[in-house]
């Protein structure tokens, strides 16, 4: 029987038929933010000593008045209400790297038979769900189920739509009896107060009396993959392991590079279009859509938001785009590698700190040499990215991302930073005490008098950092698509804070001894810039000679998730989160065990499904054609050149997988680490070999012996 697939179905059997598609003329101006409850919302709802006490919470970071909880959650209910809501769920992000929800109903029974409508401010503010069957790395045993959620009110409540009805969605932390965070979201805002207080310490030093708060800010940009559903389920491994671990590589792939900023196909259009009016709706700012590189590869940007909010809306971004997909009969792969041979998919997260009164800390300005708060803040980074290379790549390192990071598309694994040729000049004559100008931004001189001269940016981007200066941010382009943005943002502020202290530490140590600030300041820029210089990079991150001259530096070398997970629980790391508050040592010892349960769990299911498909459909279809063509009878050269080369292929492949059944019955130890290491040193491998043999016997075999769609018919059937 064949298990060819009409393709020529397939790319043109999709339908709208049942899908209410968004209308050209909506006002997108009217539809963002409707299904939020935004606090311009709520101040018309609210009487107003508790819209005053609501927003001193959500704006300076006061305390939460548990008296006015009722009164806003009457508020937050009746809105839902008028939006369609029946239900109620405390939306939280458990340390799957996913979020997690249970369902309440507004409807009470009464004694009379009937039903009220009821939400009191005790439910708005906390809630019991099960906490035992999420991981979380020893902090809980099985029978300890007891975990709480407690209501995040800098984070707006919203409406999530469904084809017969809506949920209120209210943002909440994720705790444990015991009061230990279980879930992302809780080290993020324990950051973003870590981080208001060192930024806010070095602005007094400038004599600003002005700004109030600091936050980080972040714009996550997302990478995806669309493929036609039909292809998908016919890929157990793409449906079990969100990846092909099969396939060879088709003729044409992305060398030709025309997939890249080219015209939308009108089926991905129109997807795109229906996902980002739901992501309006929501309030999420999405700016840019565009093709990516790799065929069938896609990419969506928002503009910047508060960190807490923008990792809230990522994860909405990622199931918005793939419960939409379905709708188009796609399947959204956020994988970093769904693919082999072409371009896997990041989500490079844009951090910088902005002040309540509107200011980018990290703005250098029009002569960046004479704007000091910058290059302050700036080294501080400098200093934070040297003295925490291992962070930077743990709170990336995951098995899935291991395939992209250090591959063509993606930044190496050592971490390092670009600044550009103007910043890395203003830093190299501070250090030398030359002083003067640096080069200034020109303009661009396009060729033609028709076009315009657009004003040059001081420095071109790099797309080969891990960590490039932008601008007027900081791109971490090293974060998998496929993961939560909470913990490398969690990184990223803890690790800020603490150099932005011990810059301020040390401008005011030399102060104490009567030197002035505008002094203390450059010597600290220049003390700052020549310890930790070696981190920057303006080259090609890609290159055999940058490995060799990062090794020369000193620099960190992490190859592996395994590498890097295995300096979490250092005593740098425990020091620097605890002594902040963001994360005790017992909760980073958590998240580092369950990062190693994570990587055995994704690698032993990938084994097994590798073994698996392969002995009962890449095998026996292989074993079909072999005997069709040496039973055909048909006695020439071709016949027995096919024989011989598919017995070859088959044996290969059957030694393989007799190899990769060892593997995966031998778990390799007792513990999640000693799985871990298993997994990488003695599965993977075994995997690889499997997937070399059956990638050979697919260019052999026959078509309609074949049981998997072919990266030709799934990267470019749209």
């Amino acid at each position: 029987m064949s298990n060819s697939i009409d393709i020529a179905s397939v790319g043109r059997n999709w339908r709208l038929d049942g899908v209410t598609v968004p209308s050209p003329s909506d006002v997108v101006t009217e539809v963002f933010a409707s299904d939020v409850l935004t606090m311009e919302e709520l101040r018309q709802r609210l009487s107003k000593p508790v819209w005053r006490s609501l927003l001193a919470t959500t704006e300076r970071g006061d305390a939460l008045d548990p008296a006015i909880s009722d009164t806003v959650a009457l508020a937050m209910k009746t809105w839902a209400m008028e939006k369609g809501a029946t239900h109620y769920t405390h939306w939280f992000q458990p340390l799957t790297g996913l979020t997690a929800e249970k369902h309440e109903s507004f409807v009470t029974p009464t004694s009379d038979g009937t039903a009220i409508s009821q939400f009191s401010g005790k439910e708005l503010i906390q809630g019991e769900p099960d906490a035992s069957s999420f991981p979380s790395g020893g902090l809980r045993a099985t029978f300890e189920a007891r975990g709480y959620t407690a209501w995040d009110p800098t984070s707006p409540a919203f409406i999530m739509r469904h084809p017969k009805g809506a949920v209120l969605c209210i943002p909440t932390a994720f705790a444990s009896w015991t009061g230990e965070a279980l879930d992302n979201k809780t080290p993020l805002m324990r950051s973003m107060e870590v981080i208001n207080k060192a930024a806010m310490r070095g602005l007094r030093l400038f004599s600003d009396t002005e700004t109030q708060r600091v936050d980080a800010t972040v714009g996550a940009e997302q990478e995806y993959f669309l493929i036609d559903e039909e292809f998908f389920f016919r890929r157990p491994d793409l449906v079990m392991c969100g990846r092909t671990l099969f396939g060879a590589r088709p003729p044409r792939g992305q060398e030709l590079e025309d997939h890249y900023f080219g015209s939308i196909p009108d089926r991905i259009l129109t997807f795109m279009t229906d996902a980002e009016h739901q992501l309006y709706a929501l309030g999420i700012p999405i700016k840019t859509r565009h093709n990516e590189v790799a065929p069938g590869q896609y990419e969506v940007a928002p503009i910047f938001e508060q960190a807490n909010i923008a990792a809230d809306h990522q994860q909405l971004v990622m199931q918005v785009l793939k419960n939409t997909a379905r709708r188009y009969g796609l399947v959204c792969l956020v994988h970093e590698k769904p693919f082999a041979g072409i371009n896997g998919s990041g989500k490079h997260v844009n951090w910088s700190m902005a002040t309540n009164l509107g200011q980018n800390l990290l703005e250098p300005g029009e002569t960046p040499h004479d704007n000091m708060q910058f290059l302050f803040f700036c080294a501080a980074m400098i200093r934070a990215v040297d003295v925490h290379q291992d962070l930077l790549r743990t709170c990336v390192a995951s098995a899935s991302n291991d395939h992209r990071l250090g591959a063509n598309e993606a930044p190496p694994a050592i971490m390092s930073i670009f600044l550009g040729e103007q910043l890395s000049e203003v830093y190299e004559r501070l250090l030398s005490g030359k002083g003067g100008s640096s080069k200034r931004s020109g303009l661009l001189g396009l060729g033609t008098q028709v076009l315009p001269k657009l004003p040059q940016h001081a420095g071109d981007r790099n797309r080969t950092s891990p960590f490039a200066f932008t601008g007027n941010k900081f791109e971490f382009r090293a974060v998998g698509s496929s993961q939560s943005i909470s913990f490398p943002i969690t990184v990223l502020n803890t690790i800020a804070a603490e150099s932005i202290d011990a810059l301020s530490s040390a401008i005011e140590a030399r102060m104490k001894k009567k030197q002035s600030f505008e002094a203390a300041l450059s010597e600290v820029l220049k003390d700052t810039y020549a310890k930790h210089s070696r981190i920057i990079f303006n080259g090609d991150g890609y290159s055999n000679k940058w490995h060799k001259e990062a090794e020369k530096r000193g620099l960190i070398n992490l190859p592996t998730a395994i590498d890097a997970i295995e300096t979490l629980n250092h005593e740098k790391n425990i020091t620097l989160f605890s002594s902040y508050n963001v994360l005790s040592a017992r909760e980073l010892e958590a998240r580092q065990e369950v990062m190693f349960d994570m990587y055995f769990k994704t690698v032993n299911i990938e084994g097994e499904t590798t073994e698996w498909i392969a002995q009962t459909q890449i095998l026996p279809g292989a074993l079909r054609h072999l005997r069709e063509m040496a039973s055909s009878g048909i006695a020439i050269t071709a016949v027995k050149r096919a024989v011989d080369e598919l017995s070859v292929a088959v044996d290969a492949i059957s030694d393989a997988i007799v190899e990769l059944r060892k593997q995966n019955h031998e778990l390799g130890g007792d513990d999640v680490h000693s799985k871990s290491i298993h997994m990488r040193n003695n599965v993977l491998p075994a995997m690889n070999a499997v997937r070399t043999a059956a990638d050979a016997l697919e260019r052999i075999t026959a078509h309609d012996h074949w049981p998997l769609p072919l990266y030709r018919e799934m990267l470019f059937v749209k």
